[in-house]
Formats: structure tokens, C-alpha cells, sequence
């Protein structure tokens, strides 16, 4: 049972998210460049973001722009993001089809 409740507490602690499926994708133009126009990469080194979980790509979006995650192309590319641009950004590459499809 206290597994149960760390589980909860965890959980409880993410924000809901909201983020703006078409506010995302207007932001993404930058993105398209490495990550692919409908979020799947056409080079092998970059990641596929289509399908990818929400609140992963918030995560990892704030780590590369607060400095927590170090890389040479990302954190220029994220420093400038608000919260709600990461939100929306986040959205948008979620709600994409993980096949391209």
C-alpha cells in the first residue's frame, strides 16, 4: 500500500497538460529541420518525436533548456522556450502518428 501512495504522490506531481496541438505545430517549422516535418526524422542521429509521450517531451524539453541536459544543438533550440511553447510543442509531436503515417 505505501508503494501505492508513492506511485500517486509521484504522479499527482506532474502539472495537467494543456498544451495547444496547433500552436505547437505552427512552432515546430524550427524543429522539422533535424526531427522531420511530421515529427520523424530523416536523419538517423536525431530522434523521432511523433508518438512520443507528452509529458517525456516536456521533461526533456525543459531539462535541454534550463542546462539539466547537455547538448550541443538542443539547448540553443530550447533556451528560448516559454513553458507554454514546450507545452504546445509537446502537444503537437504526441498527437502525431509514431509511423508517419
Amino acid at each position: 500500500m505505501k508503494k501505492l501512495a508513492v506511485l500517486f504522490a509521484l504522479f499527482a506531481s506532474y502539472p495537467a497538460l494543456a498544451g495547444d496541438i496547433a500552436a505547437g505545430k505552427a512552432k515546430s517549422a524550427t524543429c522539422a529541420a533535424c526531427h522531420g516535418a511530421n515529427g520523424i526524422s530523416p536523419i538517423p542521429m536525431y530522434p523521432n518525436l511523433a508518438g512520443q509521450k507528452e509529458q517525456y517531451l516536456v521533461l526533456q524539453l525543459k531539462a535541454f533548456r534550463d542546462g539539466e541536459r547537455k547538448n550541443m544543438v538542443m539547448a540553443p533550440m530550447a533556451k528560448p522556450l516559454s513553458d507554454d511553447d514546450i507545452a504546445n510543442l509537446a502537444a503537437y509531436y504526441a498527437s502525431l502518428d509514431p509511423v508517419g503515417k
